[in-house]
Parts: structure tokens; sequence; C-alpha cells
């Protein structure tokens, strides 16, 4: 008993404990706020995989378009409705059903 309180009566570890208390919850870099930080850096990072595949899917897009006339026919006919002389064309719309 007479250890324990002297344990407990010790300056040192009785700063010791504060400090990593302090550190651990209240300091600006708490356990709570790394890990919101390290959430957050996650989603950045998945964000930046998804943009950079975005990118290249539409660069590539971009380089078919420029130098592939059978690209630029389907992009006229899909985009702009634009149809040869002798061809008709039909748009089909969609209606949703009314509930």
């Amino acid at each position: 008993m007479e250890r324990f309180l002297a344990l407990i009566q010790n300056k040192y570890l009785i700063a010791g404990v504060a400090f990593f208390i302090w550190m651990c919850f209240f300091d600006r870099y708490d356990f709570s706020t790394q890990f919101s930080y390290q959430q957050e850096r996650n989603t950045l990072e998945h964000e930046k995989q998804f943009y950079e595949s975005e990118i290249t899917r539409i660069e590539k897009a971009i380089k078919d378009a420029q130098y592939n006339p059978g690209e630029i026919q389907r992009i006229a006919r899909e985009r702009y409705k634009m149809k040869k002389d002798n061809e008709d064309v039909y748009v089909i719309q969609y209606v949703e059903p009314k509930q």
C-alpha cells in the first residue's frame, strides 16, 4: 500500500500521465482528428484514381475522334442525329410509366 502511495505521489509519473492523456484526447491532433484525417485521405485517393481513369478514357476518345473517320461518323450519328442522304433515322425515347 505504501508503495502504491509513493508511486501515485511521484510528480514525474503524474506529469507523464497527464501529458499522455492531454496528447491523446485534448490536443489539436488527437486520435479522433487523426482518424478523420485518414478517412478523408482515403476518400481523396479513391477520387484521384477515378479522375485519372476518366482522364485516360477521355484522352483516348479525343484521340479516336481526331484520327478515326469511323469514330467521327459514329459521334455525328449518335449525338447530333446526322444521317446519310439515303437513310432514315428513328429516335426511340423511353417514357417512364406514371404511378
